[in-house]
């Protein structure tokens, strides 16, 4: 694990790597969480999060599911959706002014999941939406939607 200061020269120099969890339920529905940090703070977005070094991609997996979401030994099955390009102009540190930059690895992943069972540290809230609202709603940030239409230059 980085400390902080090597984090911050991190997020100011180079793309992070990370997962996006399209996680769905029976009805096809799209888990989202309100985010509570930048970037992308007050959107509505997938759980998600940056893979460590020397980290296993099951090990990544799990350890970003329990971190996000609290959930810990649980059976799933996926697909990859696609390399992605995130590019937001803030940073989790306010003084760092170059933004972050990520490549996302998007997986689908088929659960059902209770949204009062799910950890709320990371999110203020979970909610499930469909495909078609998600699209339309303006709270639902573009990264997202572009999982499920083409933005240009987004996906790798």
């Amino acid at each position: 694990m980085l400390s902080k200061s090597d984090f911050q020269h991190v997020v100011q120099n180079t793309p992070l790597v990370a997962f996006d969890f399209v996680i769905k339920n029976d009805k096809c529905q799209v888990l989202l969480g309100l985010r509570k940090n930048k970037p992308a703070c007050s959107y509505w977005f997938v759980p998600g999060g940056r893979v460590f070094k020397n980290e296993k991609i099951k090990e990544a997996i799990e350890r970003i599911l329990s971190d996000e979401l609290g959930i810990i030994n649980y059976d799933f099955k996926y697909n990859l959706l696609g390399v992605y390009w995130h590019n937001y102009p803030d940073s989790i540190f306010d003084h760092i002014l170059t933004g972050t930059h990520y490549i996302v690895i998007s997986i689908e992943i088929f659960m059902d999941l209770k949204l009062s069972e799910l950890d709320v540290t990371q999110h203020s809230k979970f909610k499930y939406m469909s495909i078609e609202d998600l699209i339309l709603d303006d709270s639902v940030h573009e990264y997202t939607k572009s999982y499920f239409i083409q933005f240009p230059n987004n996906k790798v």
